[in-house]
């Protein structure tokens, strides 16, 4: 509906064939450096793939539906994000307005400001921008729902397991909640801090997926035991390129992305993620070595339960 509004609309060979750096808004010159980060905004894309995962342990054939979800998620988001990212794009006016500061959304919400020219060019109204914006953040609001859904039955696997303490807590929804909110609201003024625990979040949760792939890429076939889902041959060459692809896109959340580097510009991300990972291994080997020893199979919790 998007391009049917805005009128015109950029021709396909400027979506698909014409190459920007923004140098203006960016301070980006390089090519080769700005094709690095173009995978930044695709990587959000294809994020929450797991979520279906999570949430099929209580669902029956567990160990078939849950790479089916995968899969079918990724399906999905890729439609769904290649599509809103096109229409975007084909609804571009004027590309330097969209970073400058004294626009209608200060320079800082490139997707609005796409919306606002759109409609108000169009119209000489910019309501429907605000429809379509309220569109949008209705769909934040369940994918939060969603993520917090995931987490918290994440935390429920680790209190089950032994990895928290007093069994399995009662108010793990309302904990992520206010976890959830608590990262959250450096956005309000604080930009930088609000990207660094961004890009620290995804890059723990889709590096996680790089141990066990790393493990079954230097596993001896004699001790693999596959499971009803299985790949056959392609495996091992599957598991290279996700294991390749999951270490280049978690190296891009640590470049900077604007230029010239100050307090304001730099990418705090791999500070955080050392500090994070200090803490973490520190924690481990000083005292969490000593109580958790592994996740808890399901027979073992029925004769725990007995």
């Amino acid at each position: 509906m998007l391009p049917i509004v805005a009128q015109p609309t950029k021709p396909v060979s400027y979506v698909f064939t014409h190459f920007e750096t923004s140098p203006e808004a960016t301070g980006i010159h390089s090519k080769p450096y700005a094709v690095i980060l173009s995978i930044l905004l695709s990587s959000y894309s294809l994020l929450g793939y797991d979520t279906a995962a999570q949430l099929t342990e209580e669902t029956k054939k567990a160990d078939r539906t849950g790479p089916i979800a995968i899969l079918s998620s990724i399906g999905i988001v890729t439609m769904f994000g290649w599509a809103y990212y096109l229409a975007l794009t084909f609804c571009i006016r004027d590309f330097n307005y969209l970073f400058d500061v004294n626009n209608e959304t200060a320079g800082a919400l490139v997707p609005a400001q796409i919306l606002y020219d759109a409609f108000h060019g169009r119209f000489n109204n910019p309501a429907g921008a605000i429809v379509f914006l309220c569109i949008i953040w209705v769909s934040f609001f369940f994918c939060g729902l969603s993520v917090n859904t995931s987490a918290a039955r994440v935390v429920y696997a680790l209190s089950r397991d032994g990895g928290i303490p007093r069994e399995v807590p009662a108010n793990v929804v309302w904990l992520c909640a206010a976890i959830g909110i608590m990262l959250g609201l450096p956005i309000l003024k604080l930009n930088v801090v609000y990207n660094a625990i961004v890009s620290l979040s995804i890059i723990g949760w889709v590096g996680s997926y790089d141990i066990p792939i790393f493990a079954r890429l230097v596993m001896a076939e004699e001790h693999f035991k596959p499971g009803p889902f299985y790949l056959g041959k392609a495996s091992k060459p599957i598991c290279l390129v996700a294991f390749v692809w999951i270490c280049y896109t978690c190296s891009t959340f640590l470049l900077p992305t604007t230029y010239p580097l100050q307090w304001t510009t730099f990418n705090y991300t791999s500070i955080a993620l050392a500090v994070a990972l200090t803490l973490i291994m520190s924690w481990w080997f000083l005292d969490a070595r000593k109580w958790f020893k592994r996740p808890v199979k399901d027979l073992e919790q029925q004769d725990r339960d007995i």
